[in-house]
């Protein structure tokens, strides 16, 4: 399956349908009067955060989603049935933005939230709805209300607990096959991951979710390599795990190349927790090793992990970390947040 992480869809509520014009007529009911039903409502659209989804492939092949239009009303006092309901459904973590991409409408962060986003028109009355003592036999009835449309973007960015970030080469995809059963393709060549990859990590009864993104490297802000466009699947994550090549003499460099590029990238991921790994640990001795790490701390970067995924040195340490800090960020987000994250989100337009 091909991973898609923005789409553009058009979205048509169902319209109402009309009322009827209708009159009684029965031999022996000399005055029958006027029985016209209602029209029926048309249909919503709705969308569902679906666990069971990772991509947004299934809109690159489906752009206009369109709900029933509700029937027009009928004789005897029948009301016309409503239109149905249009569900659809987005993986979790899916953005819902206006068509300038510059406001969200809706953004579904937890499975089974779900918002309507256009409203069908209401049916119109039926001339049975207008008989008075003045006016006995209307022949007038309300025409059904309109539909709402709009062009809608989808965008989504991956839920997980810690992101992978770095140079191309750097060893993440080879991290997250180290500590997950995710199988991401790996080769020795710059940009061999082309799309975000997750796995989760377990330990003991304990699980988290790891995102890895394709690397990046200088001038990633203006577009150069596959530039900034991932990062948007790591803004939800609690911790940042920055993989550096330990084998580089300029590994310094390397590491402020990357937090220049999220600076300039901004959305707060140059404030969040992050842990400083020196990947490749087997491939240098100890005297290198605690020569490279002296350098983070002359720029005053106190911890730095020493990491190999070959031989597993450093895994245990890392992994026990990790797990802390994730579970106490998540314990600190429920406390926040109360009953109040099991809430349904609707906006109403």
């Amino acid at each position: 399956m091909k991973f898609l992480d923005q789409a553009k869809i058009f979205l048509k509520s169902g319209k109402g349908g009309n009322g009827c014009v209708a009159f009684r007529r029965e031999k022996y009911i000399e005055f029958g009067g006027p029985n016209g039903g209602d029209g029926g409502r048309g249909g919503n659209i709705t969308f569902i955060a679906d666990q069971n989804l990772n991509t947004l492939i299934d809109f690159r092949f489906k752009q206009h989603f369109k709900a029933e239009a509700g029937s027009d009303g009928k004789g005897r006092d029948r009301t016309g049935s409503s239109g149905e309901n249009l569900i659809i459904r987005v993986p979790i973590g899916t953005e819902i933005l206006d068509n300038t991409k510059e406001n969200i409408l809706s953004d579904l962060t937890s499975s089974g939230q779900k918002v309507t986003l256009v409203k069908g028109g209401n049916g119109g009355w039926g001339n049975a709805r207008f008989k008075s003592s003045t006016n006995q036999a209307p022949t007038n009835a309300n025409l059904g209300h309109p539909s709402e449309e709009m062009w809608v973007w989808l965008r989504l960015k991956l839920i997980a607990d810690v992101g992978l970030i770095g140079l191309p080469n750097a060893g993440k995809s080879t991290l997250l096959t180290v500590f997950t059963q995710a199988r991401p393709k790996i080769g020795n060549y710059p940009f061999t991951t082309l799309h975000p990859n997750l796995g989760v990590v377990s330990l003991g009864d304990k699980e988290m979710v790891m995102a890895d993104i394709p690397g990046l490297i200088k001038g990633a802000h203006k577009g150069i390599g596959l530039g900034t466009k991932f990062l948007g699947h790591i803004e939800r994550c609690s911790v940042l795990l920055h993989l550096i090549d330990g084998t580089r003499d300029n590994l310094v460099d390397d590491y402020f190349v990357i937090r220049g590029e999220l600076q300039k990238y901004g959305a707060g991921l140059e404030n969040k927790l992050e842990f400083i790994v020196l990947n490749k640990a087997d491939a240098i001795n100890d005297k290198e090793i605690e020569s490279k790490v002296q350098r983070f701390k002359d720029e005053g970067i106190l911890k730095v992990f020493t990491f190999s995924s070959v031989s597993g040195i450093g895994k245990n340490i890392l992994l026990r970390d990790l797990f802390e800090l994730v579970e106490n960020k998540k314990n600190e987000r429920a406390e926040k947040l109360g009953d109040n994250h099991q809430m349904e989100v609707k906006w109403k337009p």
